[in-house]
């Protein structure tokens, strides 16, 4: 029996682009990898917009929870990808830390959440293919 992959996507709220990674990757990977979000600051609910641009690509985020680094099991993940928040996010053990710099879709308009929706879907997907 193999091991799970493990990675987790972290953004300051945990409440869109890491909860965005986490349904995609969740879906990709077909529960063969072991998916996380966490926040450094953690809002505690999942931006209704970013669940109604999921929804479109049928992925239901909203049963996820907006959750902090004390939630997350204690362990060293395989991947463990910031979403653009290097400065305010706390060291979490891991093989490979990636930063992917996706820009913040918080209070803008639904474009910009399905362009920020549409960006880390492909960058989940070269994560999980590459790691076939």
């Amino acid at each position: 029996m193999f091991e799970k992959k493990s990675v987790l996507f972290v953004c300051v709220e945990n409440s869109c682009r890491s909860q965005i990674a986490e349904g995609f990757a969740k879906q990709i990977s077909s529960n063969t990898w072991e998916v996380y979000s966490a926040g450094s600051k953690p809002s505690g609910i999942i931006n209704p917009v970013a669940i109604e641009v999921m929804r479109e690509v049928d992925i239901d985020i909203s049963k996820q929870k907006s959750k902090g680094f004390g939630d997350l099991p204690a362990k060293k993940f395989n991947y463990v990808i910031t979403m653009g928040c290097n400065d305010l996010c706390p060291f979490v053990p891991a093989d490979k830390h990636i930063d992917w710099g996706i820009a913040d879709p918080k209070g803008k308009d639904l474009d910009f959440f399905r362009k920020t929706r549409d960006e880390i879907g492909n960058k989940v997907n070269n994560l999980i293919e590459k790691e076939a």
